[in-house]
């Protein structure tokens, strides 16, 4: 008798069509990507609703730091959900449930060390982002609900999604994100404005979110109870440690995948220190720009999402044919989104940018801004769908070649260079110019070491 957790790897990974099985996988992931997406633009909306540009400003410094929670989050969701895949193609469900319990264990270990980290060290690590007399309080009261009491559930409720995504379950693993997202838009105005005092929507705005991550927590607990033993994903310690190569595996494509996430939040860092040397105005409408432009890029890491347990998946089978065509389909499918962004955003770019402040000079700003920005977008897409491809692959060292060489060889020293010669208007240029020399990258190292074996 079939399991319900082997009737949904054989169903989505073996027998579906490719354009249904895809349908499955990447739906449900891109739903809880525009969610999440909704969610962290929900406190910047509703911050801005003060008009206060400082408190927009003290919110937005906290957004790469409470990114490299979900970071931590990838080094064991990406790196055991896709060994999972991997190992489930190999027919081996005992070791899949061993990475299970060492990845869950992992990241509640590595969470905790993050946010006890930030709670000691939270005044130096505010004044090296940039948080001046203005933003000060506003982003430590921030950092102290969505990093500090919020961190844990974050992470563990974000590698359950990974994880649970790996064996074929795409909607329970965004069912809960999803939940998360949609209840912190619903408390956000209650916190900002009805149950806090007028000057503490900031920390209104961070217990929602805080909250919203525990209670997304708690569904991914309850699907698993759901589940039952059938589930390969459990937290159960009896089953013992997998094996040194799985654990190897683990940190393989996990380290890449963390390392990648890390020095994109650090380009974010270092775009917020070299727009605050500018204007605090500037910092505003960038922060804005930052979110906005995430619309098509949380898309398309939806794509990749749905993608990378279909391609673990089929490659570990041998399965050349399946691989492929799941490969060029996403592919595809995420290039045409991101010319769709392009044009709404060169058209609308002052609306979006409406939508969160209502000064005129930060949306003028925030709107030019945009309208460079989003030129990156389809370019942005094919860099991280090549390190998907090659987490799904099992190849950490190229993913990590990758990330390292897009962020500390090409978009950051852009960065500066720009910065230097153009001003802020070279800061916006700069993910253009960085992005076209990693995509010639990415083209030339995914044809120099995709696999290659025979088509079934």
């Amino acid at each position: 008798m079939q399991t319900k957790a082997t009737f949904a790897k054989e169903d989505i990974f073996q027998n579906l069509p490719i354009p249904a099985a895809l349908q499955k996988m990447i739906l449900p992931a891109v739903a809880s990507q525009l969610i999440v997406l909704i969610y962290n633009m929900a406190d910047t909306f509703f911050v801005g609703q003060t008009n206060n540009p400082y408190m927009v400003a003290g919110t937005s410094l906290i957004l790469p730091v409470f990114n490299i929670t979900l970071c931590l989050a990838g080094l064991a969701g990406i790196g055991g959900g896709s060994l999972i895949s991997r190992l489930l193609g190999q027919s081996k469900e005992e070791e899949a449930k061993k990475v299970s319990a060492f990845s869950l264990y992992l990241a509640l270990f590595i969470a905790a060390l993050f946010s006890i980290g930030i709670a000691v060290f939270m005044h130096p690590i505010l004044q090296l982002l940039g948080a001046g007399e203005n933003t000060y309080e506003y982003a430590r009261q921030y950092a102290l609900c969505v990093i500090v009491l919020g961190g844990i559930p974050t992470v563990l409720s974000n590698v359950l999604s990974n994880l649970i995504r790996s064996i074929g379950r795409s909607r329970e693993a965004s069912a809960g994100i999803i939940l998360g997202g949609l209840l912190n838009i619903a408390l956000d105005p209650l916190f900002m404005f009805v149950l806090l005092p007028k000057g503490f929507e900031v920390l209104g705005a961070g217990l929602a979110t805080c909250i919203s991550n525990c209670v997304a927590f708690l569904f991914f607990i309850v699907v698993l109870l759901r589940i039952g033993r059938s589930s390969v994903i459990t937290f159960s310690l009896k089953i013992g440690l997998p094996s040194k190569n799985s654990i190897i595996d683990v940190f393989g494509v996990g380290v890449p995948s963390a390392v990648a996430t890390l020095l994109f939040d650090l380009d974010y860092v270092i775009i917020d220190k070299l727009m605050v040397s500018h204007h605090e105005l500037a910092l505003a409408a960038i922060g804005i720009v930052l979110k906005v432009e995430r619309f098509p890029l949380n898309v398309g890491i939806g794509i990749c999402q749905g993608m990378l347990p279909l391609v673990a998946y089929n490659f570990s089978a041998g399965n050349g044919k399946r691989m492929n065509d799941t490969i060029r389909l996403s592919r595809r499918l995420g290039l045409v989104i991101a010319g769709i962004s392009i044009i709404l955003y060169e058209i609308f770019a002052v609306q979006f940018s409406s939508l969160f402040i209502s000064d005129p000079q930060t949306v003028e700003l925030a709107s030019q801004f945009l309208r460079v920005r989003v030129l990156a977008t389809p370019l942005m897409f094919m860099s991280f769908f090549t390190v998907y491809l090659f987490q799904a692959f099992g190849k950490g060292r190229i993913s990590l070649f990758l990330g390292v060489t897009r962020w500390l060889v090409f978009n950051i020293p852009m960065l500066f260079l720009l910065n230097a010669i153009f001003g802020m208007f070279g800061i916006v240029w700069s993910q253009v110019s960085a992005d076209i020399l990693t995509v010639l990258l990415s083209v030339y190292v995914f044809q120099k070491y995709r696999p290659s074996f025979p088509e079934n």
